[in-house]
């Protein structure tokens, strides 16, 4: 008989090859890692699946997922390069074995999209580049993007998902964005657009942007935002852009917002996955400003104020009930 502690010891190992590759920090070499792990003791497999089955047990859309992509790698290889060679095997393997990957449930691995991007940042990470000359991007969390040229020359960006600030220099022509089914575009000052779930948002923060949707176009001045989604561009509207832009120094700003939106912000810069299980307060309303360094503090201070308990799982997993 196997002894019960190699039975506990295999499963803490599959909890953490599983929180590893689900963290967006991934490579390939912990890929084959995981994989010599996998095969390399017949107690890991079934510790794998029971690993698997407590994420199954979150959420539903989990449960739902086709088997083979619950037996799937869950990659983020980092550089640009060997990400998409490793993506076209990857690809066809999904490919051979009629595994849905467009579009992942919950988002613990990036979509194929994603796979592609020029720049690309895991949960937690900011990264400042400039993409062209006169052009400086801020990526904030989980956020993918994508070079637009034109013989040679950067003209705009996609950005496939996540949070984006561009400062511009005046430049001969406009620099454009295209999120989801709007294109932004400025030819100088600052602005800042949010794609996230197939809802677009874009602040101008300063000078004058553009944006142009299937139904119409709007022109942001500072101080003004827009949102939209694949089939409405709503109005323009005031906005302070000192809350709006408030990730790019450490904080994150709500003014009665229902605390399921809370929680659901809080997960794009947490490893792991924080789980309101107390759907009657999902749309309690929360304001206040809370550094994304202590995002922990803020949890505690959640669960004091609304009086909820809290049971943390293995992989960064806290359920709120």
């Amino acid at each position: 008989m196997t002894p019960p502690d190699a039975h506990a010891q295999a499963l803490r190992e599959a909890q953490t090859w599983l929180r590893r590759l689900s963290s967006g920090a991934a490579t390939q070499h912990d890929v084959e890692g995981f994989r010599r792990w996998r095969d390399g003791n017949p107690l890991h497999q079934p510790a794998l699946a029971q690993a698997r089955r407590l994420w199954q047990a979150l959420d539903p859309a989990i449960g739902g997922m086709p088997a083979e992509v619950q037996r799937a790698p869950i990659l983020s290889a980092r550089p640009v390069a060997a990400r998409r060679a490793f993506l076209g095997a990857a690809v066809g393997a999904a490919g051979a074995a009629g595994v849905a990957v467009v579009s992942p449930p919950l988002g613990l691995w990036p979509s194929l999209g994603e796979w592609n991007a020029d720049y690309r940042t895991a949960t937690g990470e900011q990264r400042a580049v400039q993409v062209a000359e006169g052009v400086d991007l801020v990526l904030n969390t989980q956020t993918s993007v994508q070079r637009r040229s034109v013989e040679g020359r950067v003209v705009g960006i996609d950005l496939i998902a996540g949070e984006a600030a561009l400062d511009l220099v005046a430049g001969p022509q406009p620099f454009g964005v295209v999120a989801g089914a709007a294109r932004s575009e400025a030819q100088a000052g600052r602005f800042e657009v949010r794609y996230l779930a197939g809802r677009g948002c874009v602040t101008c923060l300063e000078g004058r942007v553009r944006v142009t949707h299937a139904r119409g176009t709007r022109d942001l001045q500072a101080g003004e935002q827009v949102l939209y989604d694949a089939g409405s561009l709503g109005p323009v509207a005031a906005v302070a852009t000192r809350e709006a832009s408030a990730w790019r120094s450490g904080v994150l700003v709500f003014r009665q917002t229902p605390l399921a939106h809370v929680i659901e912000e809080i997960n794009r810069y947490r490893p792991g996955r924080v789980v309101l299980l107390a759907q009657r307060l999902a749309g309690r309303e929360v304001s206040g400003r809370f550094a994304i360094a202590s995002l922990d503090t803020v949890l505690v201070q959640i669960q004091r104020s609304y009086d909820l308990e809290a049971r943390a799982l293995p992989g960064g997993v806290l359920l709120l009930s």
